[in-house]
């Protein structure tokens, strides 16, 4: 004669559905699942095991932090870069001309905000490419604080000069 308990549980719609197709496909019965699911719950190396899971959860939105900060950086320094070529080379306008200027300026940023829409919509990304062209893999890959500012510098001087 068996030395088990019976006990009569409610579960919830969807968890008895899962608990079916669980213990199907195991070969088991649902009193087996649920058995060990139990035992696993309640014994001491399961805190271990439920520590484990949350720290390569951890683990994993921490590499997912690293890549929007890469991301991140690779498109404050385009902005930058990008801005400061721009104030290095750009004439200032005379009175008579600022007014054909603001009218070529709107039609070219209309011209980019379609040209960004159709990019998007490809699926195309910037950081994407410049992270697949430039750098081999993840550990050549440049932080903000390890460039030296002089390289930027003399960079400008020579788009300067040119």
């Amino acid at each position: 004669m068996s030395r088990r308990t019976r006990l009569n549980i409610f579960l919830e719609p969807d968890h008895a559905r899962r608990l079916k197709v669980l213990a199907a496909t195991k070969g088991v019965s649902q009193s087996g699942v649920i058995a060990a699911a139990l035992a696993s719950f309640l014994s001491s190396d399961g805190a271990d095991r439920r520590e484990a899971a949350i720290a390569k959860r951890l683990d994993r939105i921490h590499h997912l932090f690293e890549r929007v900060e890469r991301d991140q950086t690779i498109l404050i320094e385009t902005l930058a870069l990008f801005v400061r070529l721009y104030l290095a080379t750009t004439t200032p306008l005379g009175a008579g001309q600022q007014d054909a200027a603001r009218a070529q300026g709107r039609a070219r940023f209309q011209e980019f905000i379609e040209q960004l829409g159709r990019h998007l919509q490809r699926g195309n990304s910037l950081v994407r490419q410049v992270h697949e062209e430039v750098f081999a893999d993840d550990a050549s890959f440049v932080r903000l604080d390890d460039v030296a500012e002089p390289n930027v510098a003399e960079h400008l001087n020579r788009s300067a000069a040119s």
